[in-house]
């Protein structure tokens, strides 16, 4: 959230932002929403390739030593980060702060391969939602946390959430000392308001 005396805005919504502190713009051209989908299913094909490359001992070790989040539960956070998507745009729930973050259950996709395989769930999901949009400008509003919003905010935020999270993949198989199958590459990305750092 960024304030000024009494008024404020949440930051999710980086042109919001840019207009609160008067700036015309971020300068970010966002990608029609034709090619969104296109990178969205990649990278989770790409995050699929990674897990499933993940040895299972490793599971629950942590993605990095200064933050208590396992590997398990960002793999299941990469493809939970398209159902929550889902849930809003076809559910009408109202886009919450927590959605995307709701971990999996106790005892369940304990490894990568069946992470993955969960995930192949969510990308068919995806797909048949952007085949049967009506309007596919995705201009339409849906309730979020931050305000009403046009899916295409949503719809690109979660994109690229997808990707940090499959950035971030590499670099833990290349912790384990496993080359990442087929990574992606600065082309495949391009277009994608992703954070500079690894681990932001």
């Amino acid at each position: 959230m960024i304030a000024k005396g009494e008024q404020f805005v949440f930051g999710q919504n980086l042109e919001d932002v840019a207009e609160f502190v008067g700036l015309q713009g971020t300068g970010h051209k966002p990608l029609p929403p034709e090619v969104l989908i296109q990178k969205w299913v990649m990278v989770l094909r790409a995050a699929q390739r990674f897990m499933r490359q993940l040895p299972n001992e490793a599971i629950l070790e942590r993605v990095i030593p200064n933050r208590d989040r396992s590997i398990r539960y960002m793999c299941h956070h990469v493809f939970r980060i398209g159902e929550a998507f889902l849930e809003s745009v076809e559910g009408q729930t109202e886009y919450a702060v927590q959605l995307a973050n709701i971990p999996p259950a106790e005892g369940t996709y304990m490894t990568g391969a069946s992470i993955a395989e969960y995930g192949e769930g969510i990308i068919a999901r995806l797909q048949h939602w952007w085949d049967h949009l009506e309007d596919k400008t995705c201009q339409q509003k849906i309730k979020t946390f931050f305000g009403m919003q046009p899916i295409y905010m949503l719809y690109e935020r979660s994109t690229w959430h997808s990707a940090q999270h499959a950035r971030q993949l590499t670099a833990v198989l290349e912790r384990l000392g496993i080359e990442p199958e087929q990574r992606l590459t600065a082309e495949d990305l391009a277009g994608l308001p992703l954070p500079e750092r690894l681990w932001e």
